[in-house]
This record gives structure tokens, C-alpha cells and sequence, in this order.
């Protein structure tokens, strides 16, 4: 069950790899799972959830249903759309489009709907905000488009969730999702050691790099490729990468004839990776590996095989097609058969 996966984390985020990917029904199946269990919970959203129409696509959604106790936190705007009775408990002082953010404890079962915070800042106060009211666990609903979410600053685990909404091709929601696990789940590095990367985040520096058994910073300014073809700090053996790491600062590196080959790039984690899959080819026939300062707590995979635009996949076939490239736990949350959870 979703719940044994999710156990000891204190906050977990879902991150959607399309619209429509099933994060408000896995949303609801870990509030089913742990009202059974008796636990409070913390719930909010980087954007709006729980309306019946999604403001973008237009598509049918699921609203959120939650039980009594239960601890919220969304704009002051959508209370009236919430047909929960709710106490409001705190504010935050986060503004939105929609309203100050305020805190509530659900004092009925019913429907809510979410807008939280936009700042990953402010989604750390809030969980501890959340804990300090007494919640066993926050959830942040968010997308891949703010990957930063699932960072372990803000929070401990994330759930992927993703399906036939994403592509019509089978193997495009396999190879993909597999790929954004991933970059997710790099092997953590061992070039930098604990002071030299406290260092790092201190002074703030866009590149260091390790060379001679120091780590230098990059004066500001200079762009990777130019650090790694000058002669001061070419002969490094690799770079932390403070900030995203995109496909338009490793391009120049991949056409050029500089000598990368045993180089490491290093980035905080991997939600600040923002490349494709060509590009992390690209970079492993040079010989540069990529590495992660902390790696994210995939704590599952989740399918959709029905798709919000009018098909599905089967859903056996992506079952298996996803835990066989990804080697996760994979669940399908709209089937209840001992198979799903196994």
C-alpha cells in the first residue's frame, strides 16, 4: 500500500510527469490509507487542485476528499469552494493571486480545494508549520515543471506519478518517466567532502571546481565551458554546479574537442538537472559522470493507463514495462488487485 511506502517520511511531494497524470487520485488514496491508520495529515499545493475542471485543459478532474481532522492549507479565495467545515488555526502571511494562504483543520469530511504557497521557501515553513499543529506527515501536490519541490530541502520523498496522458506511445511513458526517476536518483558524489561543499553554499559561487585536491570557486561570470577550456581550471576533476544544470550550458561542452573524459559534474540534486536524455547520452560517451550532492527518495511510481483525452493503455503492459526500466515500487492506484502491490 501507498502508506507502507510512505512510512517514516515526514514529507512527501507528488510530482505529475504531464496534466492528468493521476497525482489528485493518489492525492485521495493516501488520505483513505491513512484516516485507516488513524494519522493526521498536512496537505497543500504549489498551484490549484481539487477543481472538477482543469483551468488548463479543460479535461474532468477528481476533487479531494478529505475527513474530519485533517489539516489544510490554501488560499483564502477558494474557502467558499471547500464544502468542508473548516476552522482556520493560523495564517501564514504568503500572498497569492487568490489570496493570503491560511491554515485549517478540517472539522467534517468533505471537498476541498488546494492553492498553496509558490515559494519552496515558504513550502518548508509551512511543514513546519504543520508538524508544530500536529500532522504525521505534509504532502505537497506539485509537477514536474517545479521539480524543485521534490528537492530533499523541502521535501523527504516524492511519489512520481505519471500514465497515458503523458503520450499515446507506451514506450515514450516507460523511457521518459524511467529518465526523470533517474536523473532523480543519481548516485550521490565523493568528489567534495562535507566542508568544501558547506563552503559551496556559503559563498554562493556558480561553478567550483575540485582541482589538486582543492576546491577553488569559478570567478562569477565565467560559463562552464569557458572554466573547463582554460588552462587554470581545465585540469579539474570536476565541478559542482550551484544552480540548474541545463541543456544550453552542457551543449557548448558536447560540440567542443575539450578533453572532458573523467570529469564529474555535480549538481545539489536532481531536481536542479533540467537536460534530456540525449544530452545525459551525450555527456557518458565523453566519459563525465553525473552525480547528485543528495539524491531524492523515490518512494514509488504511479500509473494511469486511462487517459484524461479519451484512451488507455494496458495496464498490465505498463506495469511491467515500468518496473522493469525503472526497478521502483510501481503501483496502479485505480486497481485494488494483490498484483498492484506486490
Amino acid at each position: 500500500m501507498l502508506r507502507e511506502l510512505l512510512s517514516g517520511y515526514g514529507s512527501v511531494s507528488l510530482i505529475g510527469m504531464c496534466k492528468n497524470a493521476g497525482k489528485t487520485t493518489v492525492l485521495n488514496r493516501i488520505i483513505f490509507e491513512y484516516r485507516d491508520a488513524g494519522r493526521t495529515l498536512g496537505l497543500t499545493s504549489i498551484g490549484r487542485d481539487g477543481e472538477s475542471i482543469d483551468a488548463v485543459t479543460g479535461t474532468s478532474k477528481p476533487g479531494i476528499y478529505v475527513y474530519e481532522n485533517t489539516l489544510f492549507a490554501t488560499a483564502k479565495d477558494m474557502l467558499p469552494l471547500c464544502d468542508v467545515s473548516g476552522e482556520i488555526v493560523d495564517t501564514t502571511g504568503f500572498t497569492t493571486p487568490l489570496g493570503e494562504v491560511a491554515l485549517l483543520r478540517a472539522r467534517s469530511d468533505g471537498r476541498i480545494q488546494l492553492a498553496g504557497p509558490s515559494m519552496t521557501s515558504q513550502m518548508i515553513e509551512l511543514a513546519a508549520m504543520f508538524e508544530k499543529l500536529g500532522a504525521d506527515m505534509t504532502i505537497i501536490d506539485g509537477a514536474l515543471s517545479r521539480k524543485s519541490l521534490c528537492a530533499p530541502a523541502v521535501s523527504e520523498a516524492t511519489v512520481l506519478c505519471t500514465g497515458a496522458s503523458y503520450s499515446r506511445d507506451i514506450n515514450a511513458v516507460i523511457g521518459d518517466t524511467a529518465f526523470a526517476a533517474e536523473l532523480l536518483t543519481l548516485k550521490e558524489q565523493e568528489l567534495f567532502t562535507a566542508d568544501e561543499l558547506t563552503q559551496i553554499g556559503k559563498g554562493g559561487a556558480k561553478l567550483t571546481v575540485k582541482l589538486r585536491g582543492e576546491a577553488l570557486p569559478v570567478p562569477e561570470g565565467t560559463s562552464l565551458f569557458d572554466a573547463l577550456r582554460s588552462p587554470e581550471y581545465g585540469p579539474c576533476s570536476g565541478v559542482y554546479i550551484n544552480g540548474a544544470v541545463t541543456d544550453a550550458m552542457l551543449t557548448p561542452i558536447l560540440r567542443s574537442a575539450i578533453d572532458v573524459e573523467g570529469k564529474a559534474i555535480v549538481a545539489r540534486d536532481g531536481s536542479k538537472l533540467l537536460i534530456k536524455r540525449d544530452t545525459r547520452d551525450k555527456l557518458s560517451l565523453r566519459g563525465v559522470g553525473l552525480y547528485v550532492e543528495r539524491r531524492v527518495a523515490v518512494a514509488a511510481i504511479t500509473v494511469n493507463p486511462v487517459s484524461a483525452y479519451g484512451f488507455h493503455m494496458d495496464a498490465g503492459e505498463l506495469l511491467r514495462g515500468m518496473r522493469a526500466a525503472t526497478g521502483a515500487n510501481v503501483i496502479n492506484v485505480l486497481s485494488d488487485g494483490e498484483d498492484i502491490y506486490s
